[in-house]
């Protein structure tokens, strides 16, 4: 990587980390940037930074400092002491946001796991300054009695958490047996954070999930009905948006909800092709889904906020291209551009879902049913496309496009 790549790269991720700070509710005062061979052991940082830091925070009297770069917990406190201000990395900022935006009992859950696995190393070494009594082989101080008291009951509710969790996932996993009953193919939204996921799930399905610019406004996740052209009925879920360097305690706390995504039939893969940042946030969510195991998963590329582009960058194939790697091993369908704001480009997309969906394919079958059979005509109406309907006598014979999963339904009636 040039010199040049790696500024871009550097400022990109400290603008990252300020719409971050700006979502947690921190307004930006300063920025700075140290560039050394390696980072020192005890405050990251060298001893001049350091001190220009403690400066900046005294002069612009700072409440929190945060780090874009994951801190030990010796170098949290060493940085503290140095400061004399809160200090904080990208990963607690990140577990910050979650627990303030996480609403159903499961999110609420994922979160308090991930803070807890964050908190449970850093209790360490506490001991010594919680207390200043005893010393020795064979004295121990209240305040390491303490810390170990402490890891103790967070060791509980870690184990505690991971069990109720286990429970959301079973519960996941029989609300996907019955949804086989009658085959319902399921269509996730995936894509890095802020990229208009939950204003095109709104656009699709007629829902009202907060649509918000800040980063992750939408974590817990919400599954909807979606009526194709075709007539057939999918279930669209509409999942939290990925980001780089995604704490790995979160995305393990997130697995039950990473799920839906995994067991997708198709995955709609929005991009905010109008960010300078394009290409390197679809290489990351690639990353992150085949980390999850939903590489085999087939993608359609949502090229979203193409509104914000001017008229001749609008091509979707164009597009696909310079953000698409196609040795990453996903298999992507097609590439389809839309506005999910305006609403742009929302029909070729509905189309291209179509076309796309492995699951559950349209058939042509004729029906010969009692014309009391109210039941069945009315199936045939909502899951499918009727073509002709005659009635002899008190039998109603019914032409009809409708998923294959409604032919074994209604066997013995064609």
């Amino acid at each position: 990587m040039s010199g040049a790549q790696k500024t871009s790269a550097l400022e990109e991720s400290l603008d990252e980390l300020a719409e971050l700070a700006a979502s947690a509710g921190a307004e930006v005062t300063e920025r700075i940037v140290q560039s050394r061979p390696a980072p020192e052991a005890a405050t990251l940082m060298g001893r001049g930074k350091l001190d220009e830091l403690a400066a900046s925070a005294k002069g612009n009297s700072v409440d929190v400092v945060i780090f874009d770069h994951d801190l030990s917990p010796t170098q949290q406190r060493n940085i503290e002491k140095a400061v004399g201000s809160k200090v904080i990395d990208r990963t607690q900022l990140i577990l910050d946001i979650f627990a303030s935006r996480a609403r159903t009992r499961e999110g609420r859950l994922q979160v308090e796991l991930a803070q807890l696995n964050y908190l449970l190393p850093r209790l360490a070494g506490h001991g010594v300054e919680m207390s200043r009594l005893g010393g020795g082989i064979g004295t121990r101080g209240p305040g390491e009695t303490k810390l170990e008291t402490d890891r103790r009951r967070i060791a509980r509710r870690i184990k505690k958490i991971q069990d109720d969790l286990e429970g959301v996932r079973a519960g996941r996993a029989l609300h996907r047996q019955r949804r086989s009953a009658v085959p319902l193919a399921t269509l996730a939204l995936a894509g890095y954070t802020n990229a208009g996921k939950s204003t095109l799930f709104n656009r699709l399905t007629q829902a009202a999930v907060l649509a918000d610019a800040r980063m992750f406004a939408t974590l817990d996740p919400t599954v909807r009905p979606l009526i194709l052209p075709s007539r057939r009925r999918v279930l669209m879920s509409d999942t939290v948006g990925f980001i780089r360097n995604l704490p790995t305690t979160l995305v393990k706390a997130f697995r039950a909800t990473l799920e839906e995504v995994t067991e997708a039939a198709l995955i709609l893969h929005v991009v905010d092709v109008s960010s300078p940042g394009a290409e390197e946030r679809t290489a990351h969510v690639l990353k992150v889904l085949a980390e999850i195991g939903a590489a085999a998963v087939p993608q359609i590329l949502v090229l979203n906020k193409i509104d914000r582009l001017p008229a001749g960058e609008a091509d979707a194939e164009t597009l696909k291209r310079r953000l698409w790697n196609e040795s990453s091993g996903h298999p992507a369908t097609r590439a389809v551009v839309i506005s999910a704001l305006t609403g742009h480009g929302v029909t070729p997309l509905l189309a291209a879902i179509d076309e796309a969906l492995p699951l559950d394919p349209l058939v042509r079958a004729s029906f010969r049913l009692p014309a009391a059979d109210g039941a069945s005509i009315a199936l045939l109406h909502e899951f499918g496309r009727v073509l002709e309907t005659r009635f002899d006598g008190d039998v109603c014979e019914i032409e009809a496009e409708i998923p294959e999963s409604l032919t074994r339904r209604l066997k013995g009636r064609i």
